[in-house]
């Protein structure tokens, strides 16, 4: 069934959610919301997925919507205006084929492809302007929609979001050389691997746009608030990794956290589920507490100046927007055709993937 009617309501028919994965605290504590912009958005992204060539037109016919891509981003930047809504929806799509062609190039053996990948796509980020018309349609789509990113805050912003994506491509480097060799991280490296190759950062990077607002260091690194981003963040990697189990062990990948607990814990397979399930409630629960403490703090920063009010709202936008991410990555997981591994023809290959590199047969 489609995630959202074409209607903005936040009333929604509920997904069939596997037992083993339900969450009631999220079902009944983290409504689900809806940017107004999404039956436009998810139109807009499907046309730039065609139009930059990250997928054929028969497959962003058969899967595009299906795969629910918007639906999460529209379900996270409430409040965002609906150009910087449309620029992180593009991206987001963006992140999504990228992923998949590491993992075709992991699964058959390119790693020359990769490399070449890898550092065209560190170019791309420091000179997005110069590579809009680049042969390979992973890095024009990549300069496209980071070139609108940087246009909606200051050059610090900017080069914030650069620092943090360079770490993630790297990240994915480690892991596609983890893949090749067949290494599992230990529990502790993988969670730190694994906060840049979910890109914790960029999605924290991506509510200041969507706010309207840079918000300064010392609101960054404030201990409740940096508490709350990344328990939005652990929760949405952990998750994903609960949900994403099956569908990883049949690719033989080496990166998730059940894997991790398997290999270096000596769990059983059942055992490592229930793990990571309460990792993943415990991340509900002690959001619930940071959140208070990030209202405190921003009701100290509305100190009666025009300044401190601005300040402020932002900081409450951002902090509602962390709390979206619960519920929109809640239902992503059972509404997404990404997921559904069980109506593939092949486990280990998705349907909507394209199993070439670029320029390679």
């Amino acid at each position: 069934m489609p995630a959202f009617s074409q209607s903005t309501s936040t009333t929604y028919t509920a997904a069939l959610v596997p037992p083993a994965l339900s969450l009631p605290v999220i079902e009944a504590e983290f409504p689900r919301q809806l940017h107004p912009y999404w039956p436009r958005l998810q139109e807009n992204t499907r046309a730039w997925l065609l139009e930059m060539g990250l997928m054929s037109a028969a497959k962003v016919e058969a899967y595009a919507d299906g795969l629910c891509y918007t639906d999460l981003m529209a379900g996270y930047y409430i409040g965002a205006p609906d150009e910087v809504l449309q620029a992180i929806a593009d991206y987001s799509a963006w992140f999504f084929v990228w992923d998949d062609r590491h993992d075709r190039d992991v699964i058959h053996g390119r790693p020359a492809a990769w490399e070449l990948l890898r550092i065209r796509l560190h170019t791309a980020l420091d000179s997005p302007k110069e590579h809009l018309h680049h042969q390979d349609p992973v890095v024009a789509g990549f300069a496209d929609s980071v070139l609108r990113l940087y246009s909606f805050l200051g050059e610090g912003w900017n080069a914030r979001f650069a620092e943090h994506f360079h770490a993630v491509i790297e990240a994915y480097d480690q892991e596609f050389h983890n893949r090749a060799a067949g290494i599992v991280p230990t529990v502790e490296e993988y969670l730190e691997l694994r906060r840049n190759t979910f890109a914790h950062w960029i999605w924290l990077d991506l509510l200041e746009p969507s706010a309207g607002y840079e918000l300064p260091v010392a609101v960054r690194e404030n201990s409740a608030y940096q508490r709350a981003a990344l328990l939005c963040q652990d929760f949405a990697a952990w998750y994903n990794d609960l949900c994403s189990l099956p569908k990883e062990i049949a690719g033989d990948e080496v990166h998730n956290l059940g894997i991790s607990l398997i290999h270096h814990e000596g769990m059983r397979l059942e055992e490592s589920v229930k793990e990571v399930r309460r990792r993943v409630e415990e991340c509900v629960t002690e959001f619930l507490d940071a959140e208070q403490e990030v209202l405190r703090y921003a009701a100290r920063i509305d100190n009666g100046s025009v300044r401190g009010a601005e300040l402020a709202a932002a900081v409450r936008a951002c902090l509602f927007n962390m709390r979206n991410w619960f519920s929109s990555v809640y239902w992503f997981h059972h509404e997404s055709g990404r997921y559904m591994v069980d109506s593939w023809d092949d486990r280990t290959t998705p349907p909507y993937v394209n199993n070439e590199a670029a320029g390679e047969k």
